[in-house]
């Protein structure tokens, strides 16, 4: 059988969910899942942007691809998703928790509501998504997770402060549910990319002049995280960080004491901050 056949064959009548569907890394996922194979249920805000994203891959590639448009990080989303998905008779094989929000910037210069909004989101929404899609895998003896989150899980980023604290939370949820769904059929993904070229990215750059130096050698594609993101779920693997640049900073960073890591990025924080 030819590599293409292989990877058509590897989702072929299988289903894909991936939140934060419309654009960047989310995007760049939903295109490689549709190579692959899956159908794929395609859920973020913009309902224009995941229709004309669905129709562009169910023509490519040959899969079905239908629309949720919800903000996941209202109360209530992800129930009601997950009991769409349960009338329609629609069960998920492959999760992907991808929506996300950040915000560059000192802690105390933030809005409080601002700080609620990331936490909403990037861990209240994909714990939920978690919690109602996840026992229907368990119970059918299948399925794969990937959770999206950050090489800012690692370590304390100043200026980056609650959403780094957000994809810890993400990194270390993941770890735990790799162990406690052990021998069940369900693998769980912890994908962890650096600095990617997205329209997040461009957003921060517009607030703030510290990210708009930042060079092409540390600023990584979508596609190809996305491309590192689908191999790591689909052989089960628990942690995967994109890049090699990303995998000698992360390495670095568990062999260097977490005092030395605070005063590090707070120094490099301070050079880097525009005089006033």
């Amino acid at each position: 059988m030819s590599a293409n056949k292989r990877q058509t064959a590897a989702g072929s009548g299988l289903t894909a969910l991936i939140t934060g569907a419309s654009s960047g890394i989310g995007e760049a996922l939903a295109h490689r899942f549709a190579r692959a194979g899956f159908n794929l249920v395609l859920v973020a805000r913009s309902a224009d942007k995941l229709k004309a994203l669905a129709a562009e891959l169910a023509g490519q590639h040959h899969v079905k691809a239908w629309v949720w448009a919800t903000d996941l990080a209202q109360p209530g989303a992800a129930l009601q998703l997950a009991a769409a998905m349960e009338r329609a008779r629609r069960p998920i094989d492959l999760l992907v928790n991808n929506a996300g929000v950040l915000e560059h910037g000192g802690f105390i210069e933030m809005r409080a509501s601002r700080h609620r909004e990331m936490i909403d989101l990037n861990v209240n929404a994909l714990s939920e998504m978690l919690a109602h899609f996840l026992p229907p895998m368990v119970a059918r003896g299948h399925g794969r997770v990937l959770n999206v989150a950050s090489i800012a899980a690692f370590q304390p980023v100043p200026q980056l402060a609650t959403y780094a604290a957000t994809k810890a939370y993400v990194l270390s949820l993941t770890e735990s549910l790799a162990e406690e769904l052990h021998g069940t059929g369900v693998s769980i993904t912890a994908l962890c990319p650096g600095i990617t070229a997205t329209a997040m990215l461009d957003k921060a750059r517009k607030k703030s002049g510290e990210l708009g130096g930042l060079p092409a050698l540390v600023v990584g594609s979508a596609d190809e995280v996305a491309e590192q993101g689908y191999k790591a779920c689909m052989a089960g693997e628990v942690i995967r960080v994109p890049g090699a640049l990303n995998q000698a900073a992360n390495l670095a960073s568990r062999a260097t004491p977490r005092w030395l890591l605070r005063r590090v990025g707070g120094a490099l924080v301070r050079r880097l901050r525009p005089a006033k």
